[in-house]
């Protein structure tokens, strides 16, 4: 693989803004980098990104589909299609995330998704659902929930062979706090999500080792001043990583950003929830057996109204972070980039642009939008 230098562009690292600097990679990775307008390598391609923003590729942790496509099929082809869809707008690293449905069948979709875990198409598998709460179901069917009893958890985890990276789990159910503990145990991500806690439910479970909010503010007890409940604890607590689903359709931008300043970048963290319908337009689509309408980009049940997911992209995430929401660039690549990278145990590997680093890379154009991708190096062609 021939070296290539992408140059002329501000390029942010976690030290600050190259404006302009320039990267080198070799063999799939970042072998340096510098300020500057240009850099001499004889024999290296070199990709002149004047006028545009160089950041880390996005790194996703809750999806469940993009192309028309979702996780949740057996067939192979249909989770690459998935994968490409969300990578033409950036991401670059993804979790496959499962809605509720039946433990035996969890079972098998797991199995279905660990070859491709093991390949590295995605870097594991997010299980929102079963155990969550039938009060905030939104779009799960609330006749398929259940506590996390010991079986069932044993059961999801060894299907996965250790491809399970998180769960999200209410934890005012039966048993959610050793289910917790054993989640943790197996290296696996805690979440809470999709809960009607008090705050009195919330607490033992964070100190139990749960240490991410899913999609925080959605599916959840909404905050109050004398009852913080699960947005309360979980914004507050230092030890918990928040989710945000930043369409400016689950959120308003005054509440992302309230949520984002307090968290910080350390503790923020931008998703999609994409479903199928993502990057491939309007109409009718099934999520865990559910109907599910489209209409103008905005998915919601047939059945109820309810909010269903989201047809998000983790470009459009960070640019409505940017530019609806007030924050900065560099926040945003904290958000989309670093910090879930990290949360993945992938912080030395991809989510920043530093010598030694993955070449997952994207070039903003002045709008923030993808103009190129890289993922490991190589370009990504513009009609995947």
């Amino acid at each position: 693989m021939a070296a290539q230098l992408i140059t002329g562009g501000r390029v942010a690292t976690p030290d600050g803004v190259l404006d302009p600097g320039w990267l080198l990679v070799e063999n799939g990775r970042i072998s340096a980098m510098g300020s500057g307008e240009s850099h001499f390598r004889p024999g290296a391609t070199v990709t002149d990104a004047s006028g545009s923003w160089v950041v880390p590729g996005f790194v996703d942790i809750h999806c469940h589909g993009g192309g028309g496509a979702a996780f949740t099929s057996p067939d192979p082809t249909q989770v690459r299609h998935a994968v490409d869809a969300h990578l033409a707008h950036g991401t670059t690293t993804m979790l496959a995330s499962l809605v509720t449905r039946p433990v035996p069948e969890l079972v098998e979709q797991v199995a279905a998704l660990t070859d491709l875990v093991q390949e590295g198409l995605v870097a594991g598998i997010h299980l929102e659902g079963p155990f969550l709460s039938a009060a905030r179901c939104g779009a799960h069917d609330p006749d398929l929930l259940r506590p996390p009893d010991p079986v069932s958890v044993d059961a999801l985890l060894s299907a996965g062979h250790g491809t399970i990276r998180m769960v999200t789990v209410a934890p005012e159910l039966e048993g959610a706090v050793p289910a917790v503990k054993r989640l943790v145990d197996a290296g696996v991500l805690a979440a809470i999500g999709h809960t009607d806690a008090l705050a009195e439910d919330v607490v033992p479970a964070v100190d139990a080792g749960a240490t991410v909010a899913t999609h925080l503010f959605n599916g959840m007890r909404p905050l109050h001043h004398r009852e913080p409940g699960p947005i309360g604890v979980l914004l507050d607590d230092e030890r918990v990583t928040v989710e945000l689903i930043c369409d400016l359709v689950h959120l308003h931008p005054t509440i992302v950003r309230l949520a984002a300043r307090h968290a910080g970048a350390g503790r923020t963290v931008l998703i999609t929830d994409a479903i199928a319908a993502a990057a491939a337009g309007d109409g009718t689509y099934d999520i865990g057996g559910l109907k599910v309408d489209v209409t103008n980009g905005v998915p919601t049940l047939a059945d109820g109204g309810s909010l269903a997911g989201s047809t998000l992209t983790m470009d459009a995430a960070f640019r409505n972070l940017v530019k609806s929401c007030g924050l900065g660039v560099l926040d945003a690549v904290a958000a989309a980039s670093t910090r879930p990278a990290q949360l993945l145990g992938l912080g030395e590997v991809t989510g920043k642009l530093a010598p030694g680093y993955a070449a997952d890379v994207v070039l903003l154009d002045d709008a923030l939008r993808p103009a190129s991708v890289m993922r490991r190096g190589e370009w990504v062609p513009s009609d995947s």
